[in-house]
């Protein structure tokens, strides 16, 4: 039963103008990181990057070799867009992009996970089949139809996305709207809308809506007298979030995969030739079937697990960061701190504070001061720099850290050399220090 339901063929509308937004909008973020100064400031600027702990060996390409990079990814964009060389186009663009969110974490978003795991999906779906330059110059290539699991693989991950956004939401400082009260108040200076986001009643509707949106968007979706009520629903939420979070193409890339939602027909109708596809009533199981099952099942378990391993880790992930990323806890915190690093000479006793302004830019500073790993990877970072003549160094934090409107606590254990304790992936670091209620 699973197999009739996952192998059959229906008409592939879907995916083939879903990859035409797709190249368009990832077209549009490689060059608008260019034009509004991202990639300078990401990857030219910084004196030192931040990579993801195990990733130091992918290190941004010297002078402007960034540029160069992005300029490379907006012309895959165009290249999947109009589906030529479609394969090798998506592959290169899912290992470019991967490598720019690999490569630095101070600009870490959600999103950029979810268009990693995206570009490999998409570089693996027959999305060129049609309206490409492929099928265009090899008539024989050319096809109408798809299995139906590519539609549910992108359907799933959404459902997913969207469902853990929603239960990470029912905590305390989102259900009493103080966190959606602390980041409203960074808008204040919003021309027309800054001072309505100010707005006790803005902020509980805002607090309501981020949940229960979340979690149902999906199902309504799917169910076809809710669709179109969701649909508007959906062009208000991503929006909103696109004018006031700012947030690049990822609301209009929210908003293109609702053409997975509608009848394919609809599809083909709204954005295609009028025509009807003649959809093969006979399943017919590809010899590989139960390696793909195998593979889809594998993938989603992994899905499932990564966002709830937090709880395996000691403490509050809101306080010890440890099991945040990659798990769709978004807009749920904000974070403040100071921190100061002291160097000590083992060898002569000496010691001396080290000045972060002529390491760190001020977007990197604001990190290093409340996110662990950041403090780890300065120090590891400070050891190298201080220890050039082969002077053996120690490192210690000396650090305190508010989350959302909590009190000022101290972080790190001032008495740990962060420069040669290892960082744990797997279980708690205890050198981050508990927790403090109020």
């Amino acid at each position: 039963m699973l197999n009739q339901f996952l192998f059959k063929k229906i008409d592939n509308a879907q995916l083939v103008v879903f990859r035409i937004f797709y190249g368009l909008l990832i077209c549009a973020e490689s060059f608008g990181a260019i034009a509004t100064g991202w990639v300078r400031r990401t990857f030219i600027e910084p004196k030192f990057t931040f990579s993801f702990i195990g990733f130091e060996w992918l290190q941004p390409l010297p002078g402007n070799g960034m540029y160069i990079y992005f300029v490379i990814m907006g012309i895959l964009g165009i290249l999947i867009t109009i589906g030529y060389k479609y394969r090798f186009s998506a592959f290169a663009f899912a290992f470019m992009w991967s490598g720019v969110y690999l490569m630095q974490k101070t600009s870490y978003n959600n999103h950029y996970y979810l268009l990693m795991l995206l570009a490999f999906i998409m570089a693996m779906f027959p999305a060129n089949r049609d309206v490409s330059l492929d099928s265009r110059l090899s008539p024989n290539f050319k096809s109408n139809v798809m299995s139906n699991y590519f539609r549910w693989i992108i359907i799933l991950q959404l459902f997913i996305v969207y469902t853990y956004a929603s239960v990470a939401k029912l905590y305390g400082d989102w259900l009493d709207f103080s966190i959606i009260e602390l980041l409203m108040s960074g808008k204040k200076d919003y021309y027309l809308i800054g001072d309505f986001l100010q707005l006790k009643w803005v902020h509980q509707i805002i607090g309501f809506f981020g949940i229960f949106f979340d979690l149902l968007v999906v199902p309504a979706l799917l169910w076809k007298p809710t669709r179109n009520i969701a649909f508007i629903f959906s062009i208000f939420f991503h929006l909103f979030n696109s004018i006031v979070f700012q947030i690049g193409i990822f609301p209009y890339l929210s908003l293109a995969f609702i053409v997975f939602f509608y009848e394919p027909q609809t599809i083909r109708n709204l954005f295609l030739k009028r025509k009807t596809v003649e959809i093969p009533k006979v399943v017919s199981l590809p010899k590989n079937h139960k390696l793909i099952l195998g593979a889809l099942s594998i993938y989603f378990v992994i899905q499932i697990l990564l966002p709830v391993r937090h709880h395996t880790f000691q403490d509050d992930v809101l306080w010890t960061e440890e099991g945040h990323r990659l798990s769709w806890r978004m807009m749920l915190r904000s974070r403040s701190g100071t921190i100061r690093f002291k160097v000590v000479n083992k060898d002569s006793g000496k010691s001396e504070y080290v000045k972060l302004d002529e390491h760190l830019t001020k977007k990197q500073k604001r990190k290093v001061a409340c996110y662990p790993d950041f403090a780890w990877q300065f120090a590891q970072y400070l050891k190298k720099e201080y220890a050039k003549d082969g002077e053996d160094v120690q490192v210690y934090a000396i650090n305190r850290v508010r989350v959302n409107k909590g009190k000022f606590s101290q972080f790190i254990d001032p008495e740990v050399d962060l420069a040669s304790v290892p960082w744990k992936h797997f279980s708690h670091n205890e050198w981050i220090l508990p927790s403090q209620s109020d």
